[in-house]
């Protein structure tokens, strides 16, 4: 196997050579070329074929083969100077790998230690210092060139494979279509690196957003208190109360805010007047919250976050948003679980906002995406396995009314029903229960009075409740996995509009007849189930969520592991 590793390298490097018919070159004639620079860069590329490590200036290379490919097409010449000096495009890439950080990115990745001493050290010989020798040349120009394959790799694709056992993410993975090379041949033909960068960001107008929302985060961190304090989340303050607390949450929104709340000279410091009660519902708004103005455990958490930990939240987003498929869909049904909501989105405009209810902490609605292809008006609800062992079973050995004050039969799986006043409960359990249990239409089916389905292998779906109460929560984690939504029937309405037979009246007739009844749809429309805890909206407001998963932390250290490398 090792054999194997150091001849690899050395025959691709030969393939490539005779596969664009590069001439062999003297050593003479290659100084004449670029002053030796195209030589060393061809000799260090040459002595490393042999090596499986592939240590260039104590930088080890992450597309080895990628950036040998690169320099054989263009006969080893370098491409980030010029008979020793730098180009413009040099600093160019310098600047574009510090501002990675605004990716979410870490600089560190991408040789910008050893790029800032070389650049630095150039910049001194050209002010009569020590002369640069051709060999560290080629060394910063094959760091530069390593450097923006990796970057805009990740850029692309993400940092983080996203078929990472913990992180949770079933959506289809995206596909390495992007060509980095071509992207790096016009940077440097062209003088526009920043652009080829850019055409790599995720296609999505949000992306930009988000990374401008980071960059205001890490100002906000420059000017953060030398010690953050977490306010005391025991409590709940209202409007008009008179609490202590009170000038620290001013100052708090005021600093998270980067604005200025004004105090009445009028008033006592310690009230809590209407202008803090203002700037409380705005400060609640942008963290997914009921804007209630009343200041306990949730709103609590949201001010006790230092931008260190917004920091982290927005990097572990933007690479959330990396790993989506760049297909552009011009209809969409798209749920993030951690804020709760729904969206139906057409050519870019959101036709239905919808609250939701998601998977508890230890029922996690999955990430992953689906087609729906398919309504259910008046559903019977067969309770699940797991719904069945953990919760109902219980439920009836304990109360055996449980199931005629739930609606519910008792069925063979030949589908015969059986009267519960027949079977042994005190020999029955979960390991040994024969039976399936269905929930009848009705205004307490746990289903609500309609589910759209799509199928897919989590047996997840979205559907009604009749629990309309509980979507006045701000937590809203309290189903078995499956996402509840607050206005079904405008979401109906909305996916049988192509159907002229499916009027409002005969949608509303339907769906509480209280007889089951599906209906397929035309056009099969794509579902997104999405965990996003940060974004920024179209006004430029950065919004957070809490992680109700406990996802983001795990995520941001995968993040920060070593990148790995590559052969390619």
């Amino acid at each position: 196997m090792k054999l194997q590793l150091r001849v690899f390298p050395f025959t691709v490097f030969y393939a490539v050579l005779f596969s664009i018919g590069v001439q062999s070159v003297s050593f003479a004639q290659e100084r004449n070329f670029d002053d030796g620079v195209t030589f060393e860069i061809r000799n260090l590329y040459e002595s490393h074929a042999m090596e499986s490590d592939w240590m260039i200036g104590n930088r080890r290379l992450y597309h080895p083969n990628t950036g040998m490919q690169f320099y054989a097409q263009r006969n080893f010449r370098p491409a980030w100077s010029t008979l020793y000096e730098l180009n413009c495009k040099a600093y160019e890439m310098k600047y574009h790998l510090h501002q990675s950080k605004f990716d979410g990115l870490n600089p560190l990745d991408y040789h910008i230690e050893v790029v800032d001493q070389l650049i630095a050290k150039v910049e001194q010989a050209n002010k009569g210092g020590q002369p640069v020798s051709g060999v560290e040349l080629a060394v910063l120009d094959i760091l530069l060139t390593d450097a923006f394959i990796a970057y805009g790799t990740h850029l692309y694709m993400g940092k983080v494979d996203p078929e990472h056992s913990k992180i949770g993410w079933e959506i289809n993975k995206k596909q390495p279509s992007k060509d980095i090379l071509k992207k790096l041949k016009r940077g440097l033909e062209e003088t526009n690196i920043r652009t080829q960068l850019e055409d790599l960001w995720p296609g999505f107008s949000i992306y930009k957003r988000m990374r401008t929302s980071l960059m205001e985060l890490y100002e906000m961190q420059d000017k953060m208190p030398a010690q953050w304090q977490s306010l005391s989340s025991n409590i709940s303050i209202k409007p008009n109360e008179t609490h202590n607390l009170i000038p620290r949450i001013r100052e708090r929104l005021s600093f998270l805010g980067q604005g200025e709340i004004e105090v009445p000279t009028t008033t006592s410091p310690s009230l809590y007047d209407s202008l803090l009660l203002t700037e409380v519902k705005v400060f609640q708004k942008k963290h997914g919250l009921n804007p209630d103005g009343v200041i306990g455990q949730a709103t609590f958490r949201a001010m006790n976050k230092s931008p260190k930990d917004l920091i982290q939240q927005a990097t572990v987003n933007l690479e959330r948003l990396r790993w989506l498929p760049d297909t552009t869909l011009s209809e969409l049904i798209l749920v993030n679980i951690a804020n709760y909501s729904m969206d139906y989105i057409r050519k870019g405009d959101t036709l239905l906002h919808s609250k939701a209810i998601v998977g508890k902490a230890y029922r996690k609605t999955p990430v992953f995406n689906a087609l729906m292809s398919y309504l259910v008006f008046s559903p019977t609800w067969t309770v699940p396995p797991t719904i069945l062992r953990n919760d109902v079973i219980p439920a009836i050995k304990k109360d055996p009314g449980y199931l005629r004050a739930k609606n519910m039969r008792l069925l063979t799986y030949g589908g015969q029903e059986v009267d519960p006043a027949n079977v042994d409960w005190a020999n029955i359990s979960a390991s040994n229960f024969p039976y399936m249990v269905r929930q009848d239409p009705g205004p307490s089916n746990s289903l609500g009075w309609v589910k759209f389905m799509f199928p897919n292998k989590f047996n997840v779906y979205i559907h009604d409740t009749p629990s309309r109460d509980l979507f006045m929560r701000d937590d809203r984690a309290l189903s078995s996995g499956c996402v509840r939504i607050q206005r079904p029937f405008e979401l109906a309405n909305l996916l049988l509009a192509d159907q002229p037979l499916w009027t409002e009246d005969r949608i509303r007739s339907v769906m509480y007849g209280g007889k089951e009844q599906t209906v397929m749809l035309r056009k099969p429309i794509s579902v997104v189930l999405l965990y996003l805890t940060f974004w920024t909206d179209s006004e430029g407001v950065p919004m957070f969520r809490h992680d109700i998963y406990s996802r983001d932390e795990e995520l941001f250290k995968v993040i920060n592991q070593p990148v790995k490398f590559s052969l390619g």
